[in-house]
């Protein structure tokens, strides 16, 4: 019965990775014509991408310190569920940077030729990537964990904690730094306006 619903619950993560990605190609489909706009989005994107392999470097420090110490106070199955989590989480985060980042200028690019509903429809398509990329990497980890688990026989199916702990652990040091990131920005595109401006 736990191995149906695993099975099941895989599939379904599976669908929604597949659906995740037709909607970013969806998205990359839209052309940027505009020189200035295809130099901002390139400057986001790149900006957007060397923050998160510098914040990731230092995670993957923090994942095998934790890591080590789930084995040892714990078991094995725990730590490596931990990791799995983790990497499903670093996936999802590198997955919906990318299609945000691709997004923004092609939004600008669908409002101008086809307006309002052009644009929303690539703004939605590009945020419905990391939706589905976050819950397809979290079903197909948790149910591929659960199989091993199962077929370990007799394993412990409480390590499977180890894989949510790993996605959050990620997840929550990802939306901490990130919100540091972002205001860094807007500080940095605020003190640039007013000096292009001439403000004191």
């Amino acid at each position: 019965m736990m191995e149906n619903i695993a099975l099941i619950s895989a599939a379904a993560g599976a669908i929604g990775l597949v659906i995740a990605f037709l909607l970013y190609q969806q998205v990359n489909k839209v052309k940027i014509d505009n020189e200035t706009v295809a130099e901002i989005t390139d400057e986001i994107q790149k900006g957007a991408m060397a923050f998160l392999f510098a914040e990731y470097r230092v995670l993957a420090v923090f994942c095998v310190a934790v890591g080590a110490v789930l084995a040892l106070i714990n078991d094995a199955n725990t730590a490596i569920a931990f990791f799995a989590g983790a990497i499903a989480s670093v996936l999802a985060g590198f997955s919906g940077m990318r299609a945000a980042t691709s997004a923004n200028g092609r939004t600008a690019m669908a409002a101008k030729s086809d307006g309002r509903a052009g644009a929303l429809a690539v703004s939605y398509n590009g945020g419905a990537v990391m939706g589905l990329s976050v819950g397809g990497l979290g079903l197909l980890g948790i149910s591929l964990v659960a199989l091993w688990l199962d077929a370990e026989g007799g394993a412990d199916l409480s390590a499977a904690a180890g894989f949510g702990m790993g996605a959050s652990s990620i997840a929550l040091f990802a939306r901490v730094g990130g919100g540091i990131y972002t205001k860094a920005a807007d500080v940095g595109a605020d003190l640039v306006g007013k000096v292009e401006a001439g403000i004191p």
